[in-house]
């Protein structure tokens, strides 16, 4: 297939084949990079113990932040691409794929010096309880992971750029390439050279590595539809600025996903040796909601991988005012999101000792009295986060960020803050683990009037170019 056919076809085969061919590598990518963090899970609660896993999760809101400033450039730069090359305007989109480039470096620096020059006035705000064990552990772990962000951000950042060129499968075998070096090495410095935290921090970076300098080296390819050549990059600040406006929506919506999981975290402190009995139940609560949010991410992940398959296809044709192929691609996308929020739901409701046990099979009584509960509750609304998720992204590409931020942030912080902070203050940690689907609830509501809104607008312009 030459360059041009790549993207060309965006706007020419049919839909549902397109949302096969580049969401099934982008569904197998966000699993396998999802397993980054719920193998390093798994191994760390089977070769440390339970309480390591609450150090991972006072990290968490950290790592969240991270993976906002990549979003923000990558996925913006992404958008940007797609819809350039849909108009024609391949200089441009070039010129945004260069930018990219620099933007996540220079972010992956600054997050990197920042962070180990500030490590312990950071550490003693993630929400851990006084005395608590977990954040021993979140140090150690921490100190490595700052030293691979440069990678993480340019890998998963760049593998939205190649995705909007038309090449999904080479970003899924990037993320194959470190998932899989993730699972070999991750036995071998915990369970072979006893590293513990610190060994399932260097296996993660390492791997990051590795999966970056994949991307990259196809980005500088003569395969690739736009390539990265610093030799013409030209600066601009409208470019950035455009940049910033396509990824905002993502930007905030995990920035806003990083003050909720401090407040989780934080919440865990305070409720969890009441509700647990036990003196260290704030770290068991917080190994618990891990456990609990590691299996929801990946039931999520296929949803998100849907959702960056469909992105290309809805912004070429948007750009190119193929308005049809536009309304067609998001309800075959919602259809498949949807499919998947039923499997996990069954899953999650009927099984949830089964899944907690492949985390930590000698794990406490105290955690095994939360977790299944969490997991259940935490998961009641799951159908119908499919359909949110998709929809939210409907109004990035048709230039609406800020409808999309709104949507996002409904259930992450407009609704949800208020839900943690009172059903907590009347159950306590059941409470917290119940405010997430009254949340969702709302958010759906919501989504549901402005998406109508959005696609009988999409509706009239595809009458209006067709008569």
């Amino acid at each position: 297939m030459t360059q041009t056919q790549a993207a060309d076809r965006l706007g020419t085969e049919p839909v549902g084949t397109l949302l096969l061919q580049f969401s099934i590598p982008a569904i197998v990518g966000m699993m396998v990079n999802a397993l980054y963090n719920v193998v390093d899970r798994i191994f760390v609660g089977r070769g440390v113990d339970e309480v390591a896993l609450g150090g991972l999760s006072l990290v968490l809101p950290l790592m969240t932040i991270f993976m906002a400033f990549a979003m923000l450039f990558g996925i913006g730069a992404a958008n940007m691409i797609s819809m350039r090359l849909g108009q024609g305007r391949k200089d441009e989109a070039e010129n945004a794929l260069n930018h990219c480039f620099w933007l996540l470096s220079g972010i992956g620096v600054v997050v990197m010096v920042i962070g180990l020059i500030f490590i312990e006035p950071i550490l003693s705000v993630l929400g851990a309880q006084e005395g608590s064990t977990a954040l021993g552990y979140a140090r150690e772990y921490l100190r490595i992971i700052l030293y691979g962000a440069v990678f993480s951000m340019l890998g998963f950042g760049f593998s939205h750029c190649t995705r909007a060129q038309g090449f999904p499968t080479i970003t899924m075998i990037g993320m194959f390439i470190g998932a899989g070096l993730n699972m070999i090495l991750d036995p071998i410095f915990i369970f072979g050279f006893k590293w513990g935290v610190e060994g399932a921090a260097w296996a993660t970076i390492i791997s990051q590595l590795a999966s970056t300098m994949w991307i990259l080296s196809f980005n500088f390819s003569r395969k690739a539809v736009i390539k990265l050549k610093f030799t013409t990059f030209n600066p601009s600040f409208a470019i950035v600025r455009e940049i910033m406006a396509f990824g905002s929506a993502q930007f905030f919506l995990q920035f806003i996903m990083s003050g909720v999981q401090l407040l989780y975290n934080a919440s865990m402190g305070w409720y969890g040796a009441a509700a647990l009995g036990v003196a260290n139940g704030g770290d068991i609560a917080l190994s618990g909601m891990n456990i609990a949010g590691s299996i929801s991410m990946m039931i999520l992940m296929p949803i998100f991988g849907i959702n960056q398959g469909v992105q290309p296809i809805l912004g070429y044709n948007y750009g190119a005012k193929k308005y049809r192929r536009v309304l067609r691609a998001y309800v075959l996308a919602v259809i498949a999101a949807t499919a998947i929020c039923v499997v996990g739901f069954i899953l999650t409701q009927g099984f949830p000792r089964q899944l907690i046990s492949l985390f930590t099979p000698d794990g406490s009584d105290a955690l095994f009295k939360f977790a299944p509960w969490a997991m259940r509750v935490m998961t009641a609304m799951l159908l119908v986060n499919g359909f949110q998720i998709v929809s939210s992204n409907l109004f990035v590409v048709t230039g609406r960020p800020k409808v999309s931020i709104l949507l996002s942030t409904l259930r992450q912080c407009i609704a949800l803050i208020p839900c943690m902070l009172i059903f907590g203050a009347i159950w306590g940690l059941w409470g917290v683990a119940a405010a997430g689907p009254v949340a969702d609830g709302f958010a759906c509501i919501v989504t549901v009037i402005f998406i109508a809104a959005e696609l009988k607008k999409l509706k009239a312009a595809d009458t209006e170019c067709n008569a």
